[in-house]
């Protein structure tokens, strides 16, 4: 039985509605199905602060919609924060939140309002759409929709300092007893994901990455905003401490290594002023080369142990296609470096850093032998827990504009989907990447690999959403 089955007390007239596939917090199939949405904690955080309360529902608390439905009767006005891959889930229940309360409000704002707005504003149960950033408007948005047009443009802080923190308790709960006591979900906290001990902290630090790939849309959704303080970042995390206990922090950046002056900063402060927690956080493999003195002290002096490199491709003729502006050799150089540190730590007796290793296949123009220098690149790594995505077409990307320009796109608005295994391009051998996966190319792909770099002979596994 859900949580969120009859409806919990009414607190407001306003309901926001966390999105998500239905029943991720009832029976999700992994940790990362329970993360939450920084943008829903942050707005609602500003809007209990303004004295605008809002009553919560959740998509993933429910396991159908008929479960979802008495928790909308009698609400004036729907928010919800859209993301492209949950603009299904949005736009039913939208329709559905019409339904049942025929005068009500829909207001939405989040990425996929900003990529695409024109699909957005073609649907008639959508009564406001913000395009950009919502922390400026919300309370205004919220107190007086009507002195907003339909579809609207809006401007976000200049930096993240004018943030509040955000009220976890804002999030939703995970449902019943037996899923916490399954994750070890010490909730407002977030559970383990096998990166580090629970409870975990997700922060964030910094908002966009300053690069331009071609695959990631997240350039066109907002403006680069001033980076958090290092200073404020410690704070929360001790208050978090405090309140809740951290065994673990995730970094939720888009690239948290970036802006050396900030990352001395970080060296210097954060090991001596928190517990030191390890935590995952995001680079690239350039700017590991660029930096590697900088790289290998956060790795050693400030618990950096999981560490999230978006190396797409392990071939130059791809990487180029990405916009990536990183090479093969780049690669190579972060690969082993972080093999070496990791020989040094655990020949001490250390936990050694670990690769989150983003991986992408089916690029429209990726050959075999290209495939075959990624895998070739992915047995590189000593310790690495590959994540292996089929590439998507989003929009709001330049790539996914032009195969959707061109026709050649899988995913709709009826269906952005993130599950591993769908195809997503047309003209993909997704036949070829199962194969891939599977070990059938091993021979090929280990001809040349010395035996200690051959890892794995399957991958299925590490197949996750794109």
């Amino acid at each position: 039985m859900s949580l969120f089955s009859s409806r919990p007390k009414k607190q407001s007239n306003r309901l926001w509605l966390d999105l998500g596939d239905l029943g991720d917090l009832v029976h999700p199939g992994g940790p990362h199905e329970q993360w939450q949405d920084h943008g829903l904690g942050l707005l609602r955080t500003i809007l209990k602060q303004a004295g605008v309360p809002t009553d919560l529902a959740s998509t993933r608390a429910v396991t159908s919609w008929d479960q979802l439905a008495p928790q909308m009767a009698g609400y004036d006005m729907l928010l919800m924060n859209v993301r492209s891959y949950t603009y299904p889930p949005a736009l039913k229940a939208a329709r559905l939140f019409k339904q049942i309360n025929p005068n009500g409000l829909v207001l939405t704002g989040g990425m996929h309002a900003t990529v695409a707005p024109d699909e957005m504003a073609a649907v008639a149960e959508f009564d406001r759409i913000c395009m950009g950033p919502g922390e400026n408007v919300i309370v205004d948005l919220v107190k007086d929709p009507s002195a907003f047009p339909r579809v609207f443009s809006a401007e976000g802080a200049k930096s993240m300092a004018e943030w509040p923190t955000i009220d976890r308790t804002m999030w939703p709960q995970p449902v019943g007893w037996r899923m916490k006591r399954k994750w070890k979900w010490r909730w407002p906290m977030e559970p383990e994901c096998g990166w580090g001990p629970g409870p975990v902290a997700t922060i964030i630090t910094s908002r966009v990455c300053p690069w331009q790939c071609v695959f990631c849309n997240e350039n066109s959704y907002i403006p680069r905003i001033g980076r958090r303080s290092v200073d404020q970042v410690i704070e929360e995390l001790n208050t978090l401490d405090r309140l809740y206990g951290v065994g673990s922090v995730v970094i939720h950046d888009s690239m948290f290594f970036q802006n050396p002056k900030w990352l001395k900063e970080w060296i210097e402060k954060y090991p001596r002023q928190t517990k030191n927690w390890s935590y995952w956080a995001a680079g690239r493999a350039d700017t590991v080369r660029q930096w590697p003195d900088l790289f290998e002290a956060l790795v050693k002096e400030t618990n950096w142990r999981t560490i999230s490199i978006g190396f797409e491709s392990g071939s130059d003729r791809i990487l180029k296609l990405l916009n990536k502006e990183c090479t093969e050799e780049d690669n190579f150089f972060a690969i082993d470096l972080v093999n070496r540190i990791g020989d040094e730590l655990e020949a001490k007796g250390e936990r050694p850093p670990v690769f989150w290793s983003n991986i992408m296949l089916g690029i429209p123009g990726e050959e075999p032998e290209d495939a075959f220098k990624t895998m070739r690149m992915l047995k590189r790594m000593k310790r690495v827990m590959p994540s292996i995505a089929f590439y998507a077409p989003y929009p709001g990307s330049a790539l996914g504009y032009q195969l959707i320009a061109e026709g050649k796109s899988l995913m709709s608005k009826d269906n952005y989907h993130r599950y591993p295994d769908d195809e997503k391009v047309k003209g993909v051998n997704y036949q070829f990447y199962r194969d891939l996966l599977a070990g059938k190319y091993d021979a090929e792909i280990n001809r040349g690999l010395a035996p200690s770099a051959r890892g794995a002979e399957a991958y299925q596994g590490a197949l996750i959403k794109a």
